[in-house]
């Protein structure tokens, strides 16, 4: 079992004003110091337990290839330290350290052997690395003829022959085809069973929620927060809203969640509620029952056009169905400051049992990157139990008419 515990971790890079300034530090190192230090990261603190999943997240610039380089110590620190017990594979940059006139095949007993496998070890394992990469014949060409994605097979593929105490993968799995990449993410899942502990950088938040126990948020160098994976996607989003004029709220519910309010504010949602079929208001649902969500919204300024939505997620913020009034073909145009609008959306709740949440997002077009009046997580929170129909597994209640026929 593998661990992780970054202390006090930090990374500068000296700045000199000019290169003479360099020069006279090295000869006249008496006189003083010449440059200013830009800090990339600074005061990271963090344990990964043993067999936890963690997803690191942080806009571009926000120090997370730095930390990882740090942590597997291809990059020295400035401050602080990391110790880590356990046998790690790591896929950073994309083919790191495949020589481009190499095969593919001798590129893999370079690779296995940095990652601590003998070359016996990595002949055995060559016909399982072959067949999950699944490259066929390029496995024997130069890796300068290979297009990205199959570097990135290549390269999973060795870094995960044998399993790893730890597994820490950069962004390399969101290159190439997407049946490569469930693939991947199965295998890992599968390691994850077996008590590897995984570290994972990713912008892709279904894949950070589906995976992770926990994310962390790098935010111009320092952890800017640490929670639930679907919390933290939603501050993370919420984040980049603020940075856009709009504001930010975090509320603590009486549940324990955080709730993420996002927007520029001329709306705001005034009451939200799910309906059963009498008009009563339910917070527990049979499997397939009619239902109405039941939102009214408030709009605080003069709006040209306004758009209400709405996601029903799991409990691990997987999305379960969205839509709004813009697809719909719904909109309202010319919507008066102080007017309340109600909207009521009808439908059979054909989900399996389990606590699911609606978010709610009012907007001027199909999309909240543009004129986002609001964005509410966590608006409403409901359970659905499986009272009346014959037991079955998943998220959704597609029940079939089934017809056998004997030949």
């Amino acid at each position: 079992m593998g661990s992780i515990t970054v202390s006090n971790l930090g990374k500068a890079y000296k700045q000199y004003p000019t290169r003479w300034s360099r020069l006279g530090e090295w000869l006249l190192p008496f006189r003083g110091a010449r440059h200013k230090l830009k800090w990339i990261l600074q005061d990271i603190n963090f344990h990964v337990a043993p067999g936890e999943a963690v997803g690191l997240i942080g806009i571009n610039g926000a120090g997370k290839s730095t930390l990882l380089k740090l942590i597997t110590g291809t990059t020295q620190p400035t401050t602080g330290g990391v110790a880590m017990q356990g046998r790690v594979a790591a896929l950073l940059e994309l083919g790191m350290g495949f020589h481009p006139d190499f095969t593919g095949r001798q590129n893999v007993y370079m690779a296995g052997q940095l990652i601590g496998m003998t070359v016996a070890e990595i002949t055995a394992l060559m016909p399982d690395i072959e067949a999950f990469a699944e490259i066929g014949d390029y496995m024997d060409q130069p890796v300068r003829v290979y297009s990205s994605g199959m570097q990135m097979r290549v390269a999973f593929s060795v870094a995960t022959a044998r399993r790893p105490d730890i597994l820490i993968v950069d962004e390399a799995l969101s290159v190439g085809d997407t049946y490569f990449q469930h693939k991947s993410f199965e295998r890992i899942r599968a390691y994850r069973r077996q008590g590897t502990t995984l570290l994972l950088v990713s912008h892709d938040k279904q894949a950070i929620q589906s995976v992770c126990d926990r994310a962390i948020l790098l935010d111009a160098g320092r952890l800017a927060r640490s929670g639930p994976p679907e919390e933290i996607m939603d501050y993370y989003n919420a984040m980049i809203a603020e940075r856009e004029n709009q504001k930010l709220e975090v509320k603590t519910l009486d549940s324990g969640k955080v709730q993420i309010i996002s927007g520029s504010g001329e709306a705001s949602v005034a009451q939200i509620a799910l309906l059963d079929e009498h008009g009563a208001p339910v917070e527990v649902v049979d499997v397939g029952a009619a239902v109405t969500l039941e939102v009214t919204v408030q709009a605080h300024a003069p709006i040209p056009r306004m758009v209400l939505g709405y996601m029903i997620k799991d409990r691990l913020g997987q999305a379960m169905y969205g839509t709004n009034t813009h697809l719909k073909e719904m909109p309202l145009a010319a919507v008066a400051a102080g007017s309340l609008v109600r909207y009521r959306f009808a439908f059979p709740m054909n989900l399996g049992p389990g606590t699911y949440s609606v978010s709610t997002a009012i907007v001027s077009t199909d999309t909240h990157l543009v004129n986002n009046y609001e964005w509410r997580d966590l608006a409403l929170v409901f359970t659905v139990i499986n009272m009346r129909r014959p037991h079955f597994e998943g998220t959704a209640f597609i029940d079939p008419t089934i017809e056998i026929v004997q030949l």
